[in-house]
Protein backbone atom coordinates (compact mmCIF):
# COMPACT_ATOMS: atom_id res chain seq x y z
CA UNK A 1 0.00 0.00 0.00
CA UNK A 2 3.21 2.47 0.93
CA UNK A 3 4.17 1.51 -2.59
CA UNK A 4 1.07 2.54 -4.27
CA UNK A 5 0.80 5.70 -2.43
CA UNK A 6 4.30 6.53 -3.60
CA UNK A 7 3.34 6.01 -7.01
CA UNK A 8 0.16 7.42 -7.15
CA UNK A 9 2.14 10.98 -5.63
CA UNK A 10 3.81 11.23 -8.92
CA UNK A 11 0.93 11.16 -10.92
CA UNK A 12 -1.48 13.71 -11.63
CA UNK A 13 -4.79 14.23 -9.25
CA UNK A 14 -7.13 13.89 -12.80
CA UNK A 15 -4.89 10.58 -13.70
CA UNK A 16 -5.55 9.13 -9.90
CA UNK A 17 -8.51 10.40 -8.72
CA UNK A 18 -11.89 8.64 -7.96
CA UNK A 19 -13.76 10.63 -10.77
CA UNK A 20 -13.72 8.26 -13.55
CA UNK A 21 -17.19 6.25 -12.19
CA UNK A 22 -15.11 3.03 -12.66
CA UNK A 23 -16.31 1.78 -8.55
CA UNK A 24 -19.72 1.30 -9.44
CA UNK A 25 -21.71 -2.50 -9.85
CA UNK A 26 -22.05 -1.40 -13.84
CA UNK A 27 -18.80 -1.89 -14.49
CA UNK A 28 -18.15 -4.55 -11.51
CA UNK A 29 -20.75 -6.63 -13.78
CA UNK A 30 -17.96 -6.18 -17.12
CA UNK A 31 -15.43 -7.27 -14.48
CA UNK A 32 -17.62 -10.43 -13.42
CA UNK A 33 -17.83 -11.47 -17.14
CA UNK A 34 -14.15 -10.65 -18.07
CA UNK A 35 -13.18 -12.96 -15.27
CA UNK A 36 -15.58 -15.89 -16.43
CA UNK A 37 -16.70 -15.40 -19.82
CA UNK A 38 -19.58 -17.39 -21.66
CA UNK A 39 -18.48 -20.39 -24.41
CA UNK A 40 -20.78 -22.77 -25.71
CA UNK A 41 -18.43 -25.40 -25.94
CA UNK A 42 -15.81 -24.76 -23.72
CA UNK A 43 -17.08 -22.21 -20.92
CA UNK A 44 -20.57 -23.01 -20.87
CA UNK A 45 -21.62 -22.48 -17.33
CA UNK A 46 -19.25 -18.83 -18.16
CA UNK A 47 -21.20 -15.58 -17.86
CA UNK A 48 -22.85 -14.02 -20.50
CA UNK A 49 -22.51 -10.70 -21.66
CA UNK A 50 -25.85 -8.91 -21.41
CA UNK A 51 -24.12 -5.57 -20.59
CA UNK A 52 -22.45 -4.56 -23.87
CA UNK A 53 -24.58 -2.34 -26.12
CA UNK A 54 -22.81 -3.32 -29.14
CA UNK A 55 -24.63 -3.78 -32.97
CA UNK A 56 -23.04 -6.54 -34.73
CA UNK A 57 -26.46 -8.12 -36.28
CA UNK A 58 -25.86 -6.18 -39.34
CA UNK A 59 -21.97 -5.93 -39.63
CA UNK A 60 -22.49 -9.34 -42.75
CA UNK A 61 -23.85 -5.89 -45.15
CA UNK A 62 -20.48 -3.79 -44.16
CA UNK A 63 -18.43 -6.67 -44.97
CA UNK A 64 -20.24 -7.69 -48.09
CA UNK A 65 -20.37 -3.78 -49.20
CA UNK A 66 -16.33 -4.00 -47.98
CA UNK A 67 -15.68 -6.91 -50.43
CA UNK A 68 -17.90 -5.40 -53.15
CA UNK A 69 -15.77 -2.25 -53.11
CA UNK A 70 -12.13 -2.89 -52.27
CA UNK A 71 -11.39 0.94 -54.23
CA UNK A 72 -12.57 2.29 -50.60
CA UNK A 73 -9.68 1.16 -48.92
CA UNK A 74 -6.00 2.67 -49.63
CA UNK A 75 -5.04 -0.97 -48.50
CA UNK A 76 -6.11 -2.55 -51.65
CA UNK A 77 -4.63 -2.67 -54.93
CA UNK A 78 -7.94 -0.82 -55.93
CA UNK A 79 -7.55 1.75 -53.97
CA UNK A 80 -3.62 1.98 -52.80
CA UNK A 81 -3.38 4.88 -55.72
CA UNK A 82 -4.57 7.30 -52.53
CA UNK A 83 -2.09 6.09 -49.89
CA UNK A 84 -0.15 9.24 -50.30
CA UNK A 85 -2.87 11.93 -49.92
CA UNK A 86 -4.41 10.17 -47.14
CA UNK A 87 -1.22 9.11 -45.12
CA UNK A 88 -0.35 12.94 -45.59
CA UNK A 89 -3.84 14.46 -44.96
CA UNK A 90 -4.02 15.69 -41.21
CA UNK A 91 -6.60 19.00 -41.57
CA UNK A 92 -8.50 18.68 -38.43
CA UNK A 93 -11.66 20.02 -40.44
CA UNK A 94 -12.30 16.45 -42.11
CA UNK A 95 -11.59 15.15 -45.71
CA UNK A 96 -14.99 16.83 -47.15
CA UNK A 97 -15.91 14.15 -48.89
CA UNK A 98 -16.49 12.56 -45.45
CA UNK A 99 -18.35 15.19 -43.60
CA UNK A 100 -20.49 15.36 -46.71
CA UNK A 101 -21.39 11.32 -46.14
CA UNK A 102 -21.93 11.70 -42.52
CA UNK A 103 -24.43 15.19 -43.41
CA UNK A 104 -26.19 13.21 -45.54
CA UNK A 105 -26.39 10.06 -43.49
CA UNK A 106 -27.90 12.02 -40.65
CA UNK A 107 -30.07 13.33 -42.96
CA UNK A 108 -31.28 9.75 -43.93
CA UNK A 109 -31.56 8.94 -40.64
CA UNK A 110 -34.15 11.45 -39.91
CA UNK A 111 -36.32 10.49 -42.66
CA UNK A 112 -34.99 13.29 -45.04
CA UNK A 113 -36.76 15.59 -42.86
CA UNK A 114 -34.02 17.95 -42.33
CA UNK A 115 -30.73 18.88 -43.44
CA UNK A 116 -27.60 19.09 -42.06
CA UNK A 117 -24.87 20.99 -43.05
CA UNK A 118 -21.25 19.54 -43.47
CA UNK A 119 -18.75 22.77 -42.13
CA UNK A 120 -20.65 22.31 -38.80
CA UNK A 121 -19.51 18.76 -38.46
CA UNK A 122 -16.55 18.33 -35.81
CA UNK A 123 -15.16 14.85 -35.16
CA UNK A 124 -14.36 13.21 -31.74
CA UNK A 125 -12.91 10.10 -30.50
CA UNK A 126 -16.41 7.80 -30.57
CA UNK A 127 -19.25 9.79 -28.62
CA UNK A 128 -17.06 9.52 -25.55
CA UNK A 129 -13.97 11.79 -27.63
CA UNK A 130 -17.32 13.83 -28.80
CA UNK A 131 -19.42 14.02 -25.14
CA UNK A 132 -15.96 15.36 -23.66
CA UNK A 133 -15.32 17.85 -26.40
CA UNK A 134 -19.09 19.13 -25.91
CA UNK A 135 -18.22 19.85 -21.97
CA UNK A 136 -14.85 21.48 -22.88
CA UNK A 137 -16.25 23.87 -25.15
CA UNK A 138 -19.49 24.68 -23.06
CA UNK A 139 -18.67 24.24 -19.20
CA UNK A 140 -16.07 25.44 -16.30
CA UNK A 141 -14.91 23.46 -13.63
CA UNK A 142 -17.94 23.31 -11.15
CA UNK A 143 -20.36 24.20 -13.79
CA UNK A 144 -22.86 21.46 -13.90
CA UNK A 145 -25.55 19.63 -16.38
CA UNK A 146 -28.87 18.31 -16.03
CA UNK A 147 -29.28 14.76 -16.90
CA UNK A 148 -32.72 13.19 -16.53
CA UNK A 149 -32.66 9.80 -15.31
CA UNK A 150 -31.89 6.58 -15.67
CA UNK A 151 -28.85 8.16 -17.64
CA UNK A 152 -25.77 6.38 -18.97
CA UNK A 153 -23.48 5.21 -16.18
CA UNK A 154 -19.96 6.23 -18.16
CA UNK A 155 -21.29 10.14 -18.75
CA UNK A 156 -19.04 10.31 -14.91
CA UNK A 157 -16.28 9.97 -17.27
CA UNK A 158 -17.18 11.13 -20.49
CA UNK A 159 -18.70 14.50 -19.06
CA UNK A 160 -17.40 15.20 -15.54
CA UNK A 161 -13.79 13.08 -14.90
CA UNK A 162 -11.23 15.23 -16.90
CA UNK A 163 -13.69 18.56 -17.64
CA UNK A 164 -14.24 18.32 -13.42
CA UNK A 165 -18.13 19.69 -14.68
CA UNK A 166 -20.49 17.72 -12.30
CA UNK A 167 -24.14 16.35 -13.23
CA UNK A 168 -27.32 17.27 -11.51
CA UNK A 169 -30.46 14.35 -12.13
CA UNK A 170 -33.46 14.91 -13.03
CA UNK A 171 -36.22 13.13 -11.81
CA UNK A 172 -37.71 10.68 -13.92
CA UNK A 173 -40.13 7.69 -12.90
CA UNK A 174 -41.98 4.83 -14.31
CA UNK A 175 -45.59 6.13 -13.39
CA UNK A 176 -44.83 7.82 -16.90
CA UNK A 177 -42.74 6.08 -18.28
CA UNK A 178 -39.71 7.59 -17.34
CA UNK A 179 -41.09 10.81 -19.21
CA UNK A 180 -39.00 14.32 -19.01
CA UNK A 181 -41.33 16.64 -17.36
CA UNK A 182 -41.13 20.76 -17.18
CA UNK A 183 -42.02 20.62 -13.54
CA UNK A 184 -38.85 18.19 -13.42
CA UNK A 185 -36.78 20.10 -14.97
CA UNK A 186 -37.95 23.46 -13.12
CA UNK A 187 -37.28 21.19 -9.74
CA UNK A 188 -34.03 20.16 -10.50
CA UNK A 189 -32.53 23.20 -12.00
CA UNK A 190 -34.00 25.62 -8.65
CA UNK A 191 -32.26 22.94 -6.32
CA UNK A 192 -29.02 23.07 -8.31
CA UNK A 193 -29.49 27.23 -7.97
CA UNK A 194 -30.76 26.67 -4.19
CA UNK A 195 -27.13 25.22 -3.80
CA UNK A 196 -25.35 28.18 -5.68
CA UNK A 197 -24.57 25.89 -8.42
CA UNK A 198 -24.34 27.59 -11.76
CA UNK A 199 -26.16 25.36 -14.08
CA UNK A 200 -24.54 25.88 -17.88
CA UNK A 201 -27.07 23.31 -19.72
CA UNK A 202 -29.56 20.25 -20.01
CA UNK A 203 -27.89 16.63 -21.73
CA UNK A 204 -31.03 14.28 -23.22
CA UNK A 205 -29.94 11.08 -24.70
CA UNK A 206 -32.74 10.42 -27.55
CA UNK A 207 -33.29 7.52 -28.04
CA UNK A 208 -33.10 6.66 -24.28
CA UNK A 209 -30.32 4.89 -22.95
CA UNK A 210 -31.00 3.12 -20.64
CA UNK A 211 -34.83 3.01 -21.89
CA UNK A 212 -34.39 1.65 -25.60
CA UNK A 213 -37.27 4.89 -26.08
CA UNK A 214 -37.75 8.13 -28.03
CA UNK A 215 -39.06 11.42 -27.45
CA UNK A 216 -41.94 12.61 -28.59
CA UNK A 217 -42.33 16.10 -30.37
CA UNK A 218 -43.94 17.66 -27.37
CA UNK A 219 -41.45 16.72 -25.20
CA UNK A 220 -38.82 17.72 -26.89
CA UNK A 221 -40.33 21.35 -27.25
CA UNK A 222 -40.97 21.56 -24.10
CA UNK A 223 -37.44 20.72 -23.30
CA UNK A 224 -36.27 23.55 -26.24
CA UNK A 225 -38.57 26.07 -24.38
CA UNK A 226 -36.68 25.49 -20.81
CA UNK A 227 -33.80 25.98 -21.79
CA UNK A 228 -34.36 28.79 -24.05
CA UNK A 229 -36.39 30.65 -20.56
CA UNK A 230 -32.86 29.86 -18.69
CA UNK A 231 -30.66 30.75 -21.13
CA UNK A 232 -28.50 27.41 -21.11
CA UNK A 233 -27.83 24.85 -23.49
CA UNK A 234 -29.24 22.14 -24.46
CA UNK A 235 -26.80 18.80 -25.97
CA UNK A 236 -28.73 16.34 -27.59
CA UNK A 237 -27.07 12.44 -27.67
CA UNK A 238 -28.66 10.86 -30.82
CA UNK A 239 -26.02 7.98 -30.72
CA UNK A 240 -28.93 5.32 -31.65
CA UNK A 241 -30.95 7.23 -34.07
CA UNK A 242 -30.96 4.72 -36.50
CA UNK A 243 -32.00 1.70 -34.27
CA UNK A 244 -35.24 2.70 -33.91
CA UNK A 245 -37.30 -1.09 -34.85
CA UNK A 246 -40.95 0.17 -34.77
CA UNK A 247 -43.14 3.21 -34.49
CA UNK A 248 -43.04 5.57 -33.56
CA UNK A 249 -40.64 7.02 -35.80
CA UNK A 250 -37.24 8.84 -34.30
CA UNK A 251 -37.66 12.59 -34.10
CA UNK A 252 -34.59 14.35 -33.75
CA UNK A 253 -34.25 18.23 -32.06
CA UNK A 254 -32.99 19.39 -35.22
CA UNK A 255 -36.48 18.46 -36.67
CA UNK A 256 -38.22 20.55 -33.71
CA UNK A 257 -36.19 23.66 -33.67
CA UNK A 258 -36.55 24.46 -37.56
CA UNK A 259 -40.16 24.41 -36.64
CA UNK A 260 -40.09 26.86 -34.05
CA UNK A 261 -40.19 30.78 -34.28
CA UNK A 262 -38.53 31.33 -31.49
CA UNK A 263 -35.51 29.60 -30.26
CA UNK A 264 -32.23 30.46 -29.71
CA UNK A 265 -30.19 27.56 -31.67
CA UNK A 266 -26.61 28.90 -30.41
CA UNK A 267 -28.26 26.91 -27.95
CA UNK A 268 -28.53 23.52 -29.19
CA UNK A 269 -25.69 20.78 -29.60
CA UNK A 270 -25.85 17.51 -31.09
CA UNK A 271 -23.25 13.98 -30.58
CA UNK A 272 -23.60 11.40 -32.77
CA UNK A 273 -21.75 8.70 -33.61
CA UNK A 274 -21.70 5.67 -35.93
CA UNK A 275 -20.73 3.12 -33.01
CA UNK A 276 -24.22 1.83 -32.50
CA UNK A 277 -26.22 2.46 -35.53
CA UNK A 278 -23.26 0.87 -37.66
CA UNK A 279 -22.28 -1.31 -34.94
CA UNK A 280 -18.42 -0.54 -35.57
CA UNK A 281 -17.41 1.32 -31.89
CA UNK A 282 -13.80 0.34 -33.29
CA UNK A 283 -13.42 2.59 -35.54
CA UNK A 284 -13.93 5.52 -33.19
CA UNK A 285 -16.08 8.09 -35.28
CA UNK A 286 -17.78 10.74 -32.67
CA UNK A 287 -19.56 13.77 -34.25
CA UNK A 288 -20.47 17.03 -32.69
CA UNK A 289 -22.98 18.90 -34.82
CA UNK A 290 -23.36 22.76 -33.18
CA UNK A 291 -25.21 25.60 -34.63
CA UNK A 292 -23.17 27.60 -32.73
CA UNK A 293 -20.44 29.37 -34.51
CA UNK A 294 -17.80 29.83 -31.87
CA UNK A 295 -18.54 25.88 -31.05
CA UNK A 296 -17.64 24.28 -34.04
CA UNK A 297 -14.58 26.88 -34.32
CA UNK A 298 -13.53 26.28 -30.75
CA UNK A 299 -14.32 22.60 -30.86
CA UNK A 300 -12.18 22.18 -34.13
CA UNK A 301 -9.35 23.15 -32.63
CA UNK A 302 -10.23 20.92 -29.37
CA UNK A 303 -10.68 17.78 -31.92
CA UNK A 304 -6.82 17.95 -32.79
CA UNK A 305 -6.62 15.58 -29.60
CA UNK A 306 -9.81 13.09 -30.66
CA UNK A 307 -9.18 13.24 -34.78
CA UNK A 308 -10.72 10.20 -36.79
CA UNK A 309 -8.18 8.49 -38.94
CA UNK A 310 -8.12 9.70 -42.62
CA UNK A 311 -7.97 5.92 -43.53
CA UNK A 312 -10.95 5.17 -41.99
CA UNK A 313 -12.86 8.81 -42.99
CA UNK A 314 -12.02 7.84 -46.42
CA UNK A 315 -13.69 4.12 -46.14
CA UNK A 316 -16.91 5.58 -44.55
CA UNK A 317 -17.12 8.20 -47.12
CA UNK A 318 -17.46 5.70 -49.73
CA UNK A 319 -20.10 3.48 -48.09
CA UNK A 320 -22.03 6.32 -46.52
CA UNK A 321 -22.16 7.51 -50.18
CA UNK A 322 -23.44 4.54 -51.76
CA UNK A 323 -27.52 5.68 -50.90
CA UNK A 324 -28.86 2.48 -52.60
CA UNK A 325 -26.40 0.60 -50.06
CA UNK A 326 -27.29 2.75 -47.09
CA UNK A 327 -31.20 2.65 -47.48
CA UNK A 328 -30.77 -1.01 -47.99
CA UNK A 329 -28.95 -1.25 -44.55
CA UNK A 330 -30.97 1.20 -42.50
CA UNK A 331 -34.21 -0.79 -43.37
CA UNK A 332 -32.79 -4.19 -42.75
CA UNK A 333 -30.86 -3.19 -38.98
CA UNK A 334 -34.51 -2.07 -38.14
CA UNK A 335 -35.65 -5.47 -39.18
CA UNK A 336 -32.78 -7.90 -37.64
CA UNK A 337 -33.36 -5.39 -34.61
CA UNK A 338 -36.95 -5.91 -33.67
CA UNK A 339 -37.00 -9.53 -34.87
CA UNK A 340 -34.35 -9.91 -31.96
CA UNK A 341 -36.35 -7.45 -29.60
CA UNK A 342 -39.56 -9.62 -30.09
CA UNK A 343 -37.74 -12.75 -29.41
CA UNK A 344 -36.33 -11.83 -25.97
CA UNK A 345 -39.40 -9.96 -24.72
CA UNK A 346 -41.65 -12.49 -25.76
CA UNK A 347 -39.48 -15.12 -24.21
CA UNK A 348 -39.45 -13.07 -20.97
CA UNK A 349 -43.26 -12.83 -21.14
CA UNK A 350 -43.58 -17.01 -21.03
CA UNK A 351 -42.03 -16.58 -16.77
CA UNK A 352 -44.07 -13.17 -16.27
CA UNK A 353 -41.38 -10.58 -16.23
CA UNK A 354 -42.26 -7.66 -17.73
CA UNK A 355 -40.45 -4.61 -19.77
CA UNK A 356 -40.91 -0.88 -20.17
CA UNK A 357 -42.25 -0.80 -23.87
CA UNK A 358 -39.57 0.22 -26.24
CA UNK A 359 -39.23 1.00 -29.62
CA UNK A 360 -35.21 1.77 -30.01
CA UNK A 361 -31.69 0.83 -29.24
CA UNK A 362 -29.62 -2.22 -28.60
CA UNK A 363 -31.05 -3.02 -24.91
CA UNK A 364 -34.57 -2.89 -23.16
CA UNK A 365 -34.98 -1.59 -19.18
CA UNK A 366 -36.53 -5.13 -17.77
CA UNK A 367 -38.80 -4.63 -14.49
CA UNK A 368 -37.78 -7.05 -11.60
CA UNK A 369 -39.38 -5.55 -8.73
CA UNK A 370 -41.75 -8.51 -8.19
CA UNK A 371 -38.58 -11.01 -7.64
CA UNK A 372 -36.64 -8.49 -5.19
CA UNK A 373 -36.61 -9.45 -1.62
CA UNK A 374 -36.71 -6.10 -0.50
CA UNK A 375 -38.14 -3.37 -2.52
CA UNK A 376 -35.02 -1.30 -1.65
CA UNK A 377 -31.87 -0.45 -3.32
CA UNK A 378 -30.31 -2.74 -1.45
CA UNK A 379 -33.08 -5.58 -2.19
CA UNK A 380 -31.62 -4.50 -5.70
CA UNK A 381 -28.13 -5.58 -5.44
CA UNK A 382 -28.49 -8.60 -3.58
CA UNK A 383 -30.75 -9.91 -6.60
CA UNK A 384 -28.03 -8.55 -9.25
CA UNK A 385 -25.54 -10.48 -7.28
CA UNK A 386 -28.11 -13.55 -7.44
CA UNK A 387 -28.12 -13.14 -11.30
CA UNK A 388 -24.63 -12.34 -11.67
CA UNK A 389 -22.88 -15.55 -9.27
CA UNK A 390 -25.13 -18.01 -9.83
CA UNK A 391 -27.54 -17.22 -12.73
CA UNK A 392 -24.18 -16.35 -14.60
CA UNK A 393 -25.71 -13.31 -16.63
CA UNK A 394 -24.62 -10.06 -16.92
CA UNK A 395 -27.35 -7.19 -16.47
CA UNK A 396 -26.99 -3.91 -14.74
CA UNK A 397 -28.63 -2.62 -11.89
CA UNK A 398 -31.01 0.52 -12.43
CA UNK A 399 -28.94 1.87 -9.65
CA UNK A 400 -25.86 2.24 -11.86
CA UNK A 401 -28.23 4.53 -13.94
CA UNK A 402 -29.15 6.29 -11.45
CA UNK A 403 -32.76 5.41 -11.41
CA UNK A 404 -34.79 6.61 -8.66
CA UNK A 405 -36.83 3.22 -8.07
CA UNK A 406 -35.48 -0.33 -7.65
CA UNK A 407 -36.25 -3.19 -9.37
CA UNK A 408 -34.76 -2.53 -12.91
CA UNK A 409 -32.15 -3.39 -15.08
CA UNK A 410 -31.07 -2.54 -18.04
CA UNK A 411 -30.45 -6.23 -21.00
CA UNK A 412 -28.76 -5.68 -23.99
CA UNK A 413 -29.82 -7.76 -26.34
CA UNK A 414 -28.23 -7.35 -29.73
CA UNK A 415 -24.23 -8.14 -29.07
CA UNK A 416 -24.53 -12.13 -29.31
CA UNK A 417 -25.36 -14.82 -31.09
CA UNK A 418 -29.11 -16.69 -31.50
CA UNK A 419 -27.74 -19.67 -29.84
CA UNK A 420 -26.63 -17.48 -27.12
CA UNK A 421 -29.79 -15.42 -26.55
CA UNK A 422 -31.40 -19.30 -26.19
CA UNK A 423 -29.28 -19.89 -23.16
CA UNK A 424 -29.62 -16.62 -21.83
CA UNK A 425 -33.43 -17.31 -21.61
CA UNK A 426 -32.90 -20.66 -20.85
CA UNK A 427 -31.36 -19.30 -17.81
CA UNK A 428 -33.86 -17.04 -16.69
CA UNK A 429 -36.78 -19.38 -16.90
CA UNK A 430 -34.58 -21.60 -14.39
CA UNK A 431 -34.30 -18.81 -12.15
CA UNK A 432 -37.74 -17.93 -11.89
CA UNK A 433 -38.78 -21.30 -11.19
CA UNK A 434 -41.45 -21.96 -14.91
CA UNK A 435 -38.91 -24.47 -16.34
CA UNK A 436 -38.63 -27.13 -13.52
CA UNK A 437 -41.81 -26.17 -11.81
CA UNK A 438 -39.86 -25.33 -8.51
CA UNK A 439 -40.49 -21.45 -6.86
CA UNK A 440 -37.07 -19.91 -6.46
CA UNK A 441 -35.24 -20.71 -3.19
CA UNK A 442 -34.74 -17.74 -0.74
CA UNK A 443 -32.04 -19.38 0.64
CA UNK A 444 -29.81 -18.44 -1.81
CA UNK A 445 -30.07 -14.45 -1.03
CA UNK A 446 -27.44 -13.70 1.03
CA UNK A 447 -27.03 -10.41 2.25
CA UNK A 448 -22.84 -11.29 2.12
CA UNK A 449 -23.29 -11.88 -1.35
CA UNK A 450 -19.64 -10.74 -2.84
CA UNK A 451 -18.17 -11.00 -6.23
CA UNK A 452 -14.60 -12.33 -6.76
CA UNK A 453 -12.78 -11.20 -9.44
CA UNK A 454 -9.53 -13.45 -10.90
CA UNK A 455 -7.13 -11.44 -12.25
CA UNK A 456 -5.50 -14.34 -14.62
CA UNK A 457 -6.01 -13.67 -18.29
CA UNK A 458 -7.96 -16.09 -20.58
CA UNK A 459 -6.17 -17.90 -23.13
CA UNK A 460 -7.95 -17.39 -26.47
CA UNK A 461 -8.91 -20.72 -26.89
CA UNK A 462 -12.08 -19.87 -23.80
CA UNK A 463 -13.28 -16.86 -25.94
CA UNK A 464 -15.35 -17.76 -29.42
CA UNK A 465 -13.79 -15.96 -32.38
CA UNK A 466 -17.14 -12.98 -31.83
CA UNK A 467 -16.01 -12.66 -28.16
CA UNK A 468 -12.75 -11.73 -28.44
CA UNK A 469 -11.93 -7.90 -29.26
CA UNK A 470 -12.92 -5.96 -27.67
CA UNK A 471 -14.80 -8.34 -25.23
CA UNK A 472 -11.12 -9.91 -24.37
CA UNK A 473 -9.66 -9.01 -21.17
CA UNK A 474 -6.77 -6.62 -22.61
CA UNK A 475 -7.43 -4.11 -21.84
CA UNK A 476 -8.89 -5.15 -18.31
CA UNK A 477 -10.63 -1.44 -17.72
CA UNK A 478 -14.14 -1.68 -19.07
CA UNK A 479 -14.12 1.91 -18.86
CA UNK A 480 -11.95 1.55 -22.30
CA UNK A 481 -15.02 0.10 -23.69
CA UNK A 482 -18.22 0.77 -22.01
CA UNK A 483 -21.29 1.32 -23.60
Amino acid sequence: MALRNKSFQLLSEIATNDKHGENSPYFDGWKAYESNPFHPTQNPQGVIQMGLAENPLTLDLIQDWIMKNPQASICTPEGVKWFKYIANFQDYHGLPEFRNAVANFMSRVRGGRVRFDPDRIVMGGGATGANELVMFCLANPGDAFLVPNPYYPAFARDLCWRTKAQIIPVECHSSNNFKITREALEEAYGKAKDGNINVKGLIITNPSNPLGTTMDKETLKSIVGFINEKNIHLVCDEIYSATVFRAPYFVSVSEVIQELEHCNKDLIHIVYSLSKDLGIPGLRVGIVYSYNDEVVNNGRKMSSFGLVSTQTQFLLAAMLSDNEFVERFLAESGRRLGARHNHFIKGLEKVNITCLPSNAGLFFWMNLRSLLKEKTFEGEMMLWRLIINEVKLNVSPGSAFNCPEPGWYRVCFANMDDETVDVALKRIRAFVGKETGKPVELKRWKSNLRLSFSSRRFDESVMSPHMMSPHSPMPHSPLVRAT
